[in-house]
């Protein structure tokens, strides 16, 4: 957790209230969750990505969700609001956790959001209380898979459901983009598609299904650097020379590492075993 920030995405996240004020909205303004939603989402294909989720998982008022690295919220207060459902965000970044559990409570959705800051490894287990985890480019960051799924696992209801959106291992990776993943992306390590399936099947999930998402995340990374260097001017002039040029940074790193081919990307859901 203390080489998270090497991670330029996750530095100077008050860069969000840049964003919202320049959409209008005052420092202490009440907001909807409509209002901010192009700007809280850090994953890929925003609020399309968390609709795939309330589809696959049948997501209602009634659901109970628990998100695995919530970053500043989006898609925990758009599940709620859009579903209804009550939404455990979990975020380590104490900075990010501070943020979002704020933008929630201008959104008046405090009700449904609760927002955990600290470690999900240690995530306290209560019994099985949650009807599905849920997670958009976050378990990445967490290298003790088994941990996690064992933890997954532990606090779902029975035939509990998970559903991650997550790099993989396409092919052996070349000692740069070791050296991006480790440090820029602060993921030190990745297994490929069958290693993945595996250590889910051996924590006790079952009917694992690994979507690629490889292509289409491809396609997004490669507009987001177009769109940024597009509008690079106006970022660095709202947010500031510094972060414009981590962002840019970050973001074309990113495409560095998709066009070599040895990164892939996927949509993992899986089942808790009734056993």
């Amino acid at each position: 957790m203390s080489d998270i920030k090497r991670m330029k995405l996750y530095c100077h996240p008050e860069r969000v209230y840049n964003e919202i004020n320049a959409a209008g909205y005052g420092k202490d303004a009440l907001l909807r969750e409509k209002d901010i939603r192009f700007f809280d989402q850090y994953h890929y294909l925003g609020t399309d990505a968390v609709d795939d989720a309330i589809d696959f998982l049948q997501v209602d008022s009634q659901s109970r969700l628990i998100e695995i690295g919530s970053g500043l919220g989006g898609p925990a207060r758009y599940l709620a609001e859009k579903a209804g459902c009550h939404v455990t965000a979990v975020e380590i970044q104490s900075d990010l956790n501070q943020i979002a559990s704020s933008l929630t409570n201008r959104c008046g959705l405090s009700g449904r959001v609760e927002h955990f800051c600290g470690d999900i490894l240690e995530f306290p287990e209560d019994g099985g209380n949650f009807d599905a985890a849920v997670s958009w480019l976050a378990v990445l960051h967490i290298p003790n898979r088994q941990a996690l799924f064992k933890k997954c696992f532990n606090i779902l209801k029975p035939a509990g459901k998970i559903f991650f959106e997550d790099y993989y291992k396409l092919g052996a990776f070349s000692s740069e983009e070791e050296k991006i993943l480790c440090g820029d992306v602060q993921c030190p390590y990745l297994p490929a598609a069958e290693e993945y399936k595996y250590q889910l099947i051996e924590n006790g999930f079952t009917d694992v299904k690994f979507e690629d998402k490889t292509v289409c995340w491809s396609d997004f990374v490669r507009g987001r650097v177009e769109k940024f260097i597009e509008n690079r001017d106006r970022y660095a002039k709202l947010h500031g020379n510094e972060v414009a040029d981590g962002m840019e940074d970050f973001y074309k790193k990113i495409l560095q590492l998709f066009c070599q081919g040895n990164l892939g990307g996927a949509r993992i859901t899986a089942v808790k075993n009734g056993r």
